[in-house]
Protein backbone atom coordinates (compact mmCIF):
# COMPACT_ATOMS: atom_id res chain seq x y z
CA UNK A 1 0.00 0.00 0.00
CA UNK A 2 2.77 2.43 0.89
CA UNK A 3 4.34 1.82 -2.52
CA UNK A 4 1.44 2.54 -4.12
CA UNK A 5 0.43 5.86 -2.58
CA UNK A 6 3.85 6.84 -3.37
CA UNK A 7 3.03 6.26 -7.15
CA UNK A 8 0.24 8.31 -7.30
CA UNK A 9 1.76 10.84 -5.06
CA UNK A 10 4.71 11.37 -8.00
CA UNK A 11 2.52 12.65 -9.76
CA UNK A 12 1.46 15.56 -7.27
CA UNK A 13 3.62 19.03 -6.99
CA UNK A 14 2.73 19.99 -3.86
CA UNK A 15 5.36 20.02 -1.28
CA UNK A 16 2.82 17.88 1.31
CA UNK A 17 3.36 15.01 -0.94
CA UNK A 18 6.98 15.86 -1.89
CA UNK A 19 8.14 15.83 1.09
CA UNK A 20 6.13 12.64 1.42
CA UNK A 21 7.92 10.56 -1.14
CA UNK A 22 11.37 12.23 -0.04
CA UNK A 23 10.14 10.64 3.70
CA UNK A 24 11.31 14.26 5.24
CA UNK A 25 14.72 14.31 3.74
CA UNK A 26 14.70 18.04 3.64
CA UNK A 27 18.47 18.36 4.13
CA UNK A 28 21.16 16.77 2.17
CA UNK A 29 22.47 13.89 4.18
CA UNK A 30 26.51 14.41 5.48
CA UNK A 31 27.33 11.50 2.85
CA UNK A 32 26.17 13.48 -0.05
CA UNK A 33 23.99 10.23 -1.13
CA UNK A 34 20.71 10.14 -1.98
CA UNK A 35 19.02 6.65 -2.56
CA UNK A 36 15.04 6.46 -4.11
CA UNK A 37 15.03 3.10 -5.82
CA UNK A 38 12.00 1.06 -5.88
CA UNK A 39 9.68 3.59 -4.79
CA UNK A 40 7.44 3.35 -7.90
CA UNK A 41 7.93 7.41 -9.10
CA UNK A 42 7.26 8.55 -12.30
CA UNK A 43 8.22 11.78 -11.64
CA UNK A 44 11.33 12.82 -9.52
CA UNK A 45 10.69 15.48 -6.60
CA UNK A 46 12.19 18.34 -7.80
CA UNK A 47 12.99 19.23 -4.25
CA UNK A 48 16.31 17.02 -4.60
CA UNK A 49 18.31 19.40 -7.23
CA UNK A 50 18.47 21.66 -4.53
CA UNK A 51 21.07 19.33 -3.28
CA UNK A 52 24.19 20.75 -5.48
CA UNK A 53 26.94 18.69 -3.74
CA UNK A 54 24.96 15.71 -3.98
CA UNK A 55 27.73 13.10 -5.13
CA UNK A 56 25.58 10.21 -5.70
CA UNK A 57 22.14 9.83 -6.87
CA UNK A 58 19.96 6.34 -7.13
CA UNK A 59 16.59 6.27 -8.80
CA UNK A 60 16.63 2.72 -9.99
CA UNK A 61 13.51 0.40 -10.08
CA UNK A 62 11.05 3.11 -10.92
CA UNK A 63 8.40 4.08 -13.53
CA UNK A 64 10.60 7.45 -14.89
CA UNK A 65 10.31 8.28 -18.39
CA UNK A 66 11.64 11.91 -18.23
CA UNK A 67 13.87 13.98 -15.59
CA UNK A 68 13.45 17.59 -14.64
CA UNK A 69 15.64 20.45 -16.24
CA UNK A 70 16.68 21.28 -12.78
CA UNK A 71 18.54 18.54 -12.66
CA UNK A 72 21.37 20.33 -13.81
CA UNK A 73 21.99 22.04 -10.76
CA UNK A 74 23.42 18.83 -9.37
CA UNK A 75 27.01 19.46 -11.03
CA UNK A 76 29.17 17.87 -8.31
CA UNK A 77 27.44 14.28 -9.14
CA UNK A 78 29.21 11.38 -10.00
CA UNK A 79 27.12 8.67 -10.09
CA UNK A 80 23.68 8.29 -11.30
CA UNK A 81 21.38 5.30 -11.31
CA UNK A 82 18.52 5.34 -13.65
CA UNK A 83 18.63 1.65 -14.01
CA UNK A 84 14.95 -0.73 -14.30
CA UNK A 85 13.05 2.45 -15.19
CA UNK A 86 11.27 3.55 -18.73
CA UNK A 87 13.22 5.70 -20.80
CA UNK A 88 12.88 5.61 -24.28
CA UNK A 89 15.14 8.32 -24.65
CA UNK A 90 18.47 9.22 -22.67
CA UNK A 91 17.05 12.52 -21.18
CA UNK A 92 19.54 15.74 -22.43
CA UNK A 93 19.82 17.23 -19.03
CA UNK A 94 21.98 13.84 -17.55
CA UNK A 95 24.66 15.12 -20.33
CA UNK A 96 25.20 18.72 -18.13
CA UNK A 97 26.13 16.45 -15.25
CA UNK A 98 30.05 17.10 -16.31
CA UNK A 99 31.54 15.61 -12.96
CA UNK A 100 29.52 12.04 -14.08
CA UNK A 101 32.13 9.08 -13.36
CA UNK A 102 29.39 6.28 -13.25
CA UNK A 103 26.48 5.85 -15.14
CA UNK A 104 23.91 3.27 -15.23
CA UNK A 105 21.01 2.58 -17.99
CA UNK A 106 20.40 -0.78 -17.76
CA UNK A 107 16.98 -2.40 -18.15
CA UNK A 108 15.17 0.60 -19.84
CA UNK A 109 13.67 0.82 -23.74
CA UNK A 110 16.52 2.76 -25.34
CA UNK A 111 17.20 2.83 -29.16
CA UNK A 112 19.89 4.73 -28.99
CA UNK A 113 22.18 7.75 -26.83
CA UNK A 114 22.69 11.21 -28.12
CA UNK A 115 25.43 12.80 -29.64
CA UNK A 116 25.59 15.31 -25.95
CA UNK A 117 26.63 12.11 -24.07
CA UNK A 118 30.09 13.14 -25.27
CA UNK A 119 29.80 15.61 -23.14
CA UNK A 120 30.55 13.46 -20.21
CA UNK A 121 34.25 13.31 -20.84
CA UNK A 122 34.77 12.17 -17.11
CA UNK A 123 32.27 8.83 -17.36
CA UNK A 124 34.65 5.58 -16.25
CA UNK A 125 31.82 2.76 -16.33
CA UNK A 126 28.49 2.87 -18.38
CA UNK A 127 25.68 0.18 -18.50
CA UNK A 128 23.53 0.35 -21.21
CA UNK A 129 22.22 -3.49 -21.21
CA UNK A 130 18.89 -5.03 -21.10
CA UNK A 131 17.81 -2.23 -23.55
CA UNK A 132 16.57 -2.52 -27.30
CA UNK A 133 19.91 -1.51 -29.16
CA UNK A 134 20.51 -2.43 -32.35
CA UNK A 135 24.02 -1.19 -32.89
CA UNK A 136 26.63 0.11 -29.94
CA UNK A 137 25.92 4.17 -30.87
CA UNK A 138 29.67 5.69 -32.14
CA UNK A 139 29.06 8.61 -29.38
CA UNK A 140 30.55 6.40 -26.93
CA UNK A 141 33.71 5.69 -28.61
CA UNK A 142 34.44 9.61 -27.34
CA UNK A 143 34.46 8.60 -24.16
CA UNK A 144 38.15 8.46 -23.90
CA UNK A 145 38.10 8.27 -19.93
CA UNK A 146 35.81 5.10 -20.11
CA UNK A 147 36.99 1.61 -18.68
CA UNK A 148 33.83 -0.44 -18.08
CA UNK A 149 31.29 -0.91 -20.78
CA UNK A 150 28.34 -3.16 -19.97
CA UNK A 151 26.49 -3.86 -22.95
CA UNK A 152 25.20 -7.02 -23.03
CA UNK A 153 21.29 -8.30 -23.60
CA UNK A 154 20.85 -5.73 -26.79
CA UNK A 155 20.35 -6.66 -30.39
CA UNK A 156 24.00 -5.51 -31.59
CA UNK A 157 25.45 -7.52 -34.80
CA UNK A 158 28.83 -5.87 -34.83
CA UNK A 159 30.91 -3.21 -33.11
CA UNK A 160 32.08 0.10 -35.15
CA UNK A 161 35.99 0.24 -35.48
CA UNK A 162 36.24 3.87 -33.49
CA UNK A 163 35.79 1.90 -30.76
CA UNK A 164 39.23 1.01 -30.71
CA UNK A 165 40.06 4.87 -29.95
CA UNK A 166 38.96 4.07 -26.32
CA UNK A 167 42.32 3.37 -25.03
CA UNK A 168 41.56 3.50 -21.20
CA UNK A 169 38.84 0.97 -21.52
CA UNK A 170 39.41 -2.27 -19.95
CA UNK A 171 36.30 -4.35 -19.82
CA UNK A 172 33.65 -4.93 -22.32
CA UNK A 173 30.28 -6.91 -21.33
CA UNK A 174 28.69 -8.12 -25.09
CA UNK A 175 26.69 -11.12 -23.35
CA UNK A 176 23.15 -11.99 -25.20
CA UNK A 177 23.76 -10.35 -28.58
CA UNK A 178 23.61 -11.22 -31.96
CA UNK A 179 26.89 -11.60 -33.15
CA UNK A 180 27.60 -13.86 -35.65
CA UNK A 181 31.51 -13.38 -35.68
CA UNK A 182 34.09 -11.88 -33.11
CA UNK A 183 34.15 -8.18 -33.72
CA UNK A 184 37.31 -7.81 -35.50
CA UNK A 185 37.86 -4.16 -33.60
CA UNK A 186 38.65 -6.31 -30.10
CA UNK A 187 41.39 -7.54 -32.38
CA UNK A 188 43.01 -3.95 -32.07
CA UNK A 189 42.72 -2.99 -28.65
CA UNK A 190 45.67 -4.92 -26.97
CA UNK A 191 44.59 -2.89 -23.91
CA UNK A 192 41.58 -4.75 -23.04
CA UNK A 193 41.64 -7.22 -20.24
CA UNK A 194 38.36 -8.71 -19.75
CA UNK A 195 36.20 -9.98 -23.17
CA UNK A 196 32.99 -11.21 -22.61
CA UNK A 197 31.10 -12.44 -25.74
CA UNK A 198 28.83 -15.23 -23.98
CA UNK A 199 25.49 -16.05 -25.78
CA UNK A 200 25.91 -15.01 -28.65
CA UNK A 201 25.83 -16.59 -32.55
CA UNK A 202 29.77 -16.57 -33.19
CA UNK A 203 30.79 -20.36 -34.82
CA UNK A 204 34.73 -19.16 -35.14
CA UNK A 205 37.26 -17.83 -32.81
CA UNK A 206 40.31 -15.79 -33.82
CA UNK A 207 43.44 -16.04 -31.99
CA UNK A 208 43.11 -13.80 -29.21
CA UNK A 209 47.21 -14.26 -27.97
CA UNK A 210 48.11 -11.36 -29.41
CA UNK A 211 46.69 -8.66 -27.04
CA UNK A 212 49.16 -8.21 -24.02
CA UNK A 213 46.52 -7.27 -21.78
CA UNK A 214 44.09 -10.06 -21.70
CA UNK A 215 43.50 -11.86 -18.75
CA UNK A 216 39.44 -13.06 -19.31
CA UNK A 217 37.93 -14.33 -22.47
CA UNK A 218 34.20 -15.69 -21.78
CA UNK A 219 32.82 -17.57 -25.04
CA UNK A 220 30.38 -19.74 -24.21
CA UNK A 221 27.16 -20.66 -25.08
CA UNK A 222 28.39 -19.87 -28.47
CA UNK A 223 28.09 -22.62 -31.44
CA UNK A 224 31.89 -22.29 -32.28
CA UNK A 225 34.03 -24.72 -33.12
CA UNK A 226 37.34 -23.52 -32.36
CA UNK A 227 38.18 -22.19 -29.24
CA UNK A 228 39.74 -18.77 -29.35
CA UNK A 229 43.81 -18.95 -28.76
CA UNK A 230 44.99 -17.14 -26.01
CA UNK A 231 48.57 -16.34 -23.87
CA UNK A 232 49.63 -18.03 -21.15
CA UNK A 233 48.07 -17.38 -17.87
CA UNK A 234 44.35 -16.13 -19.83
CA UNK A 235 41.57 -17.37 -18.95
CA UNK A 236 38.87 -19.03 -20.60
CA UNK A 237 35.29 -20.16 -20.32
CA UNK A 238 33.41 -21.93 -22.81
CA UNK A 239 33.63 -25.30 -24.74
CA UNK A 240 37.01 -26.65 -24.15
CA UNK A 241 38.52 -24.53 -22.29
CA UNK A 242 40.87 -26.28 -19.82
CA UNK A 243 42.23 -28.29 -23.16
CA UNK A 244 43.98 -27.59 -25.83
CA UNK A 245 42.27 -24.80 -28.17
CA UNK A 246 40.79 -27.48 -30.31
CA UNK A 247 38.56 -30.16 -29.03
CA UNK A 248 40.29 -33.39 -28.63
CA UNK A 249 39.81 -36.17 -31.11
CA UNK A 250 39.83 -40.26 -30.40
CA UNK A 251 38.99 -42.79 -32.73
CA UNK A 252 36.99 -39.99 -35.23
CA UNK A 253 35.12 -38.79 -32.74
CA UNK A 254 34.88 -35.54 -30.89
CA UNK A 255 35.15 -35.47 -27.04
CA UNK A 256 33.74 -32.30 -25.32
CA UNK A 257 35.03 -30.92 -22.32
CA UNK A 258 32.96 -30.31 -19.48
CA UNK A 259 32.35 -26.74 -19.68
CA UNK A 260 33.52 -24.33 -16.84
CA UNK A 261 30.61 -22.25 -15.05
CA UNK A 262 30.70 -18.75 -16.06
CA UNK A 263 31.85 -16.63 -13.11
CA UNK A 264 29.73 -13.92 -12.16
CA UNK A 265 29.23 -10.85 -13.55
CA UNK A 266 30.17 -7.53 -11.39
CA UNK A 267 27.91 -7.33 -8.74
CA UNK A 268 24.59 -4.67 -10.00
CA UNK A 269 25.32 -3.64 -6.59
CA UNK A 270 26.57 0.40 -7.27
CA UNK A 271 30.63 0.70 -7.33
CA UNK A 272 32.12 3.84 -6.21
CA UNK A 273 34.03 5.84 -9.16
CA UNK A 274 38.02 5.40 -8.98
Amino acid sequence: MGNSLKAIFAFVPSNKCQKYLLEDLEEMPVDKMVDLSGRQMRRLPVHICSFRELVKLYLSDNNLNHLPPELEQLQNLQILALDFNNFKALPLVVCTLKQLCILYLGNNKLCSLPLELRLLQNLKTLWIESNCLQYLPEVVCELSLLKTLHAGSNALRSLPPQLQCLQELRTIWLSGNLLSEFPPVLLDMPFLEVIDVDRNSIRFFPSLAHLPGLKLVIYDHNPCRNAPKVAKGVRRVGRWSEETPEPRKRSGAVIEITLDEKPLLPAAAKTEPE
